[in-house]
Parts: C-alpha cells; structure tokens; sequence
C-alpha cells in the first residue's frame, strides 16, 4: 500500500475507532485494521500481561490466540516481553522465524509449528501496570521490514487515542448504569416503606456496608425482587 493511500485509510479508521462503543469493540477493530492495512499481514492481535499472566484482550486470525496462550505459558516469546518489559523496548521485530531464536528457542519452535514466519510488535499503552502490545504475524519470512515498523507505530499512536476515549465511555457508561440502578431502588424503598429520599438512600448504605457488597449490586438485587413480585 502506498503511503498516501496509507494516509488516507488512518484517518478513516480514526473516524471508525471513535465510533465503537466499548472497549472490546475498539481493540477488535484495531486488530483488522492491522491486517486490513499492514502489507503482509496475515493475523493480529493485542496482549496484555497482568502479574504475570498472559492475556489475549483480540485477535484477528487464527494463529493469535495459540500464540499468545503459549508465550503465556513458557513466560517467554516478543509480545510477552514487549507487552511485559513496556519501559526498556518499545518495538520489536522478528524478521524470519524458521531462524534459531536466542532470546526465546523454545517459543521460537512452537511458532514454526503454528506456521509463523516472521512478527513485529508495538507497545500499544500504559496503564497503572498493565502493559499491552500490538502483534503482527505473517506467514511468510521476511514480510515485516524496518519500514512496517513505521506503519505499526502509527496505527498503535491512533489506536491509544481510540483506547483511551473508548475506556474513558466505558466508564462513564458504568456511572450512568450505576446511578440509574441506585436511583430505581431508592424509589422503589420510598414507595414500599414510605421513606424520604435521605433515608432510602441510609438504607441501601447500610446493607452494602453490613454485607461487604457493591452498591449498585444491592440496588440491582431490590430492583430484582419488584419484579419477581410482579410476575
């Protein structure tokens, strides 16, 4: 793909990230476009490592998820160290897997049987300490040169803004339910027991303090019990 041409599909899929409403929404976008607009690219996916773990948050193809679950579990391979290791590297690339790997042989070996070729990978975002990576895989050895680096970094610059908007609704979304949720029970106390709204509100305190459980959750339980009452 020409780098205008290029240019033009970025901005396009800035408009098309800002339109998802959830996060899982943006990350599954983010990984097609990788396919979609990377020459060669023949799978993606975004991982994550949380304490130590290994987490496929999407993937668009279907030697991702296997390689993620395997880097996971032998703790080594370049997505996993990329995703892990966010403050020392910020790329990486690999351009011919059928080559002995040092930094990771026995990953390296389980990639050549999942039929990887080569793989490059951006740091995708920060948070707290949750690190994750944009990964590209191709089938073919050789496909990711210095210049894909260049395109990963644009598409992971585009998508950590995408990423950030879209947690940023996604929590606000939550307030707006929560609040809804909370509102809805205090008017169901006030209208069964005759309650001013100060004194709903004590109540549903009250039983979230007693028994150790989320607010919301103990308004969504009274809510529950209206409408069993009702059917």
């Amino acid at each position: 793909m020409e780098w205008r041409e290029f240019a033009e599909e970025m901005a396009l899929l800035a408009r098309t990230l800002l339109k998802q409403d959830s996060v899982q929404g943006t990350l599954d976008e983010i990984a097609a476009a990788a396919v979609r607009l990377v020459d060669g690219c023949d799978a993606a996916g975004i991982l994550a490592v949380r304490k130590g773990r290994a987490i496929t948050l999407s993937s668009y193809g279907d030697m991702v998820a296997e390689s993620d679950r395997i880097q996971g579990e032998l703790a080594e391979g370049p997505c996993f160290d990329l995703a892990r290791r966010a403050d020392e590297d910020r790329v990486f690339r690999v351009p011919d897997m059928t080559e002995p790997q040092k930094d990771w042989p026995r990953y390296a070996a389980a990639a050549r049987d999942l039929g990887i070729g080569s793989m490059t990978g951006v740091l995708l975002y920060t948070h707290e300490e949750d690190f994750g990576a944009l990964d590209l895989y191709a089938r073919t050895p050789g496909t990711f040169t210095k210049d894909v680096e260049t395109a990963g970094w644009l598409l992971a610059s585009h998508a950590a803004v995408a990423l950030a908007d879209a947690r940023t609704i996604d929590q606000l979304q939550h307030a707006m339910d929560t609040r809804h949720a909370i509102g809805e029970a205090m008017g169901i106390l006030m209208e069964r027991h005759g309650m001013a709204e100060d004194d709903a509100f004590d109540v549903l305190r009250r039983i979230s303090q007693h028994h150790n459980v989320k607010l919301r959750d103990v308004a969504q339980r009274i809510r529950a019990e209206r409408t069993d009452e009702r059917n």
